[in-house]
């Protein structure tokens, strides 16, 4: 019986302490920052380096 009645109390106590962090998250708006970073481009195309002609085609040894 004593371990049902401390595993309830660290249920809620885990439960409590989810609801005050997430207060806390809503506050600082915090949920935003996904958001924004959906609005940031993923890599610019022009800064990749060009492929070298050596790894495109394959030498004649390996034919």
């Amino acid at each position: 019986m004593n371990v049902l009645v401390l595993q309830v109390f660290v249920s809620l106590m885990l439960v409590a302490s989810s609801v005050l962090l997430f207060a806390y998250s809503v506050r600082h708006r915090d949920h935003e920052h996904a958001d924004r970073l959906a609005l940031f481009p993923l890599e610019d195309d022009s800064a990749r380096p060009a492929p070298s002609t050596s790894e495109s085609k394959p030498s004649a040894s390996q034919e």
